[in-house]
């Protein structure tokens, strides 16, 4: 694929995933509305929608047709901002600014933005369950898949273990273990989503599609730690210098800068390796990897500074 035709691919999948997503949430106008005007508050917000893109291109590399991953690509959205509410909230990461604008408590109240979470998760499953596109055990599977990327043995188990780091030096393999389950696993199940909708995959081919999403996970995470030192507010959309504030270990405090760049490097170079036999289908896969590479490559003030929406 040409330059042109993955920046058209990657508008295609966002216009997809947006519309599914401004088609799922209840109208704000819709009782209970403060609920409801939170809820598409956190999710319409803009975002790189990197989940539901990931979803979007392991389809295209399988041959799986948009439609049937409409509803697949939402329900991990859904779940990333919910996840994003609650990861702000006071008794958490306790952040007032998320894409630029107030985060969810800050914006409504700590109760309504507990509730808005909790119905951004309930409401990634019921996407699921009525994707009746999809064959039964397709949803059943899709379901369970997204059920363990995000509880106790993925992403809330990543987040508690995060949480019960702080203010401890930890070494680089129990940093590896929280980010695999924190961000890894959620990234991970975008992929799943995909391979369980295109039915049965030879074990060779499920399992390096698994390792790029592995590879892409951790990547990602080192990238986000490594830009809360570099980047400003005004690039990543949130309190620069976060972490340090918390007393975290991240890649940059535990292995420093240069390493954390370089082993982020390393793993995308990991899942380019590992798409390497699939056809040239899969170059938005590859175009993902490349995205990222540039992310922490370019000067912090080169890269694109977040827009608040209007309000």
């Amino acid at each position: 694929m040409s330059e042109s035709e993955l920046d058209s691919f990657r508008a295609r999948c966002i216009a997809r995933v947006q519309a599914t997503l401004d088609q799922l949430l209840p109208a704000p106008q819709i009782e209970p509305a403060r609920l409801h005007e939170a809820m598409r508050y956190s999710v319409m917000n803009g975002g790189k929608r990197i989940r539901p893109l990931l979803c979007y291109a392991a389809g295209e590399a399988l041959g799986v047709a948009p439609a049937l991953l409409d509803r697949p690509a939402a329900a991990v959205e859904l779940i990333h901002a919910y996840s994003l509410i609650h990861d702000d909230l006071p008794a958490m990461d306790d952040d007032e600014l998320r894409r630029g604008r107030p985060t969810c408590h800050k914006a409504f109240d700590e109760a309504t933005a507990i509730l808005a979470g909790d119905a951004l998760q309930t409401l990634a499953f019921q996407t699921l369950a009525d994707a009746n596109d999809l064959s039964a055990a397709a949803r059943v599977s899709m379901v369970a898949a997204l059920a363990r990327a995000s509880g106790s043995r993925g992403m809330a188990g990543g987040q508690a273990l995060d949480l019960a780091a702080e203010g401890k030096h930890l070494d680089r393999v129990m940093l590896e273990h929280i980010h695999i389950h924190k961000t890894g696993a959620l990234i991970r199940s975008a992929i799943r989503l995909a391979i369980l909708a295109d039915g049965p995959l030879d074990v060779e081919h499920a399992e390096r599609l698994d390792r790029y999403a592995k590879c892409v996970g951790l990547a990602f995470q080192i990238q986000d730690d490594v830009l809360d030192v570099i980047a400003e507010t005004a690039v990543t959309g949130k309190t620069r210098g976060r972490d340090q504030e918390l007393d975290k270990s991240t890649y940059p405090s535990v292995v420093g800068l240069s390493e954390a760049k370089e082993m982020a490097n390393n793993l995308l170079t990991d899942a380019l390796t590992a798409v390497s036999v699939f056809p040239s289908r899969a170059d938005p896969l590859r175009w993902v990897v490349e995205s990222l590479l540039r992310r922490t490559a370019e000067r912090p003030s080169e890269l694109n500074p977040v827009k608040p929406l209007a309000q």
